[in-house]
């Protein structure tokens, strides 16, 4: 049966089936191919989208905003600081007249226990698809953009050895919600999956049991280990990257005990030539230089940060024309 798109809000992949998240990808591999040969995609001509942040954004605003309007529509970027929400407004109200200007909403709210509740909240009153662009709990456009480079560069993702690794930074106290999308969704696709960190960076309990039941019900695998050699070796692909440790720590305090303790959480060049010849290294950006991991690596023959980020373009516009189109 195909899957119906029209009006659905993209707010985690969890809510997606496999069948569903499949037809996305291959949305996404023919805009990309469509967008390397100068056709013209008007799938969403004179459509208008919100795009609401909290937070600063490079990959994703951009991505959104071109995406639209390589689709034919229009992307109005909203600074929340400059809207009434700065002054109380409610997310129902905010939900509420915005559906009724245009054809799509997104949003990046991260702060920790409110970000994905105003997110739903948004949703319930909302005539028009709401949009994920990063809450505090999930990043599905990001998850997406993920599955798609892996799929590039792979011949199958079954039985493939992915780990998704605590790494050291200090640029801000960085949101769970990547490193949760992407242990809820890669043992969907039969990958064998590692997540790595030092104690005290826990993700939620109830993120485990998924990661663990979603392996066993399609095939993959989930395990967890606090040793990052490990965590490397004879893997596939790698993914170090920093999040903070709200689950066992609500204070927005950068720099603390608990991260200056794990400074060697980085990766070098010698932690990769202990995973496979042929592993590559994948991170959401911005990645924290000579922190999270040497630049050796990330500017090496490894890396896909690059095809990973302009995925991220593709995979928008795939969701934008699925959810927000006439189909």
């Amino acid at each position: 049966m195909t899957p119906k798109f029209k009006g659905r809000h993209f707010i985690t992949l969890e809510e997606w089936t496999n069948e569903e998240i499949d037809v996305l990808l291959e949305v996404s591999k023919e805009f990309k191919r469509k967008f390397k040969n100068n056709e013209p995609t008007p799938y969403l001509n004179m459509k208008t989208a919100f795009l609401m942040f909290f937070e600063q954004s490079t990959r994703t605003r951009n991505s959104m905003e071109s995406g639209l309007a390589q689709l034919g529509g229009h992307a109005t970027f909203l600074d929340t600081s400059t809207m009434q929400i700065s002054h109380g407004e409610t997310a129902k109200d905010t939900a509420v007249i915005l559906s009724s200007y245009g054809h799509g909403i997104a949003c990046r709210i991260c702060f920790w226990s409110t970000g994905n509740r105003y997110l739903r909240e948004m949703a319930e009153h909302s005539t028009v698809p709401v949009m994920n662009l990063q809450c505090d709990l999930y990043h599905p456009m990001q998850g997406l953009a993920d599955l798609m480079t892996i799929q590039e560069v792979t011949e199958t993702t079954k039985r493939l050895k992915v780990s998704v690794i605590w790494a050291y930074a200090t640029s801000h106290k960085k949101p769970i919600s990547v490193p949760v999308t992407q242990v809820l969704l890669f043992p969907r696709y039969q990958m064998d999956v590692t997540l790595a960190y030092p104690e005290g960076y826990e993700l939620p309990d109830w993120v485990i049991e998924k990661a663990k039941k979603n392996a066993e019900t399609y095939g993959g695998s989930f395990k967890i280990t606090h040793d990052i050699k490990e965590a490397f070796t004879d893997a596939d692909i790698v993914i170090p990257k920093n999040w903070g440790s709200w689950v066992r720590n609500q204070s927005e305090l950068v720099v603390d005990d608990l991260l200056e303790s794990n400074r060697t959480w980085k990766c070098t060049e010698e932690l990769m030539a202990l995973a496979s010849p042929n592993v590559k290294y994948m991170h959401a950006l911005p990645a924290d230089r000579e922190n999270e991991v040497e630049n050796s690596v990330i500017d090496g023959k490894h890396s896909i940060v690059y095809q990973e980020a302009e995925n991220r373009l593709h995979t928008a516009k795939a969701v934008m024309a699925m959810t927000m189109g006439d189909k």
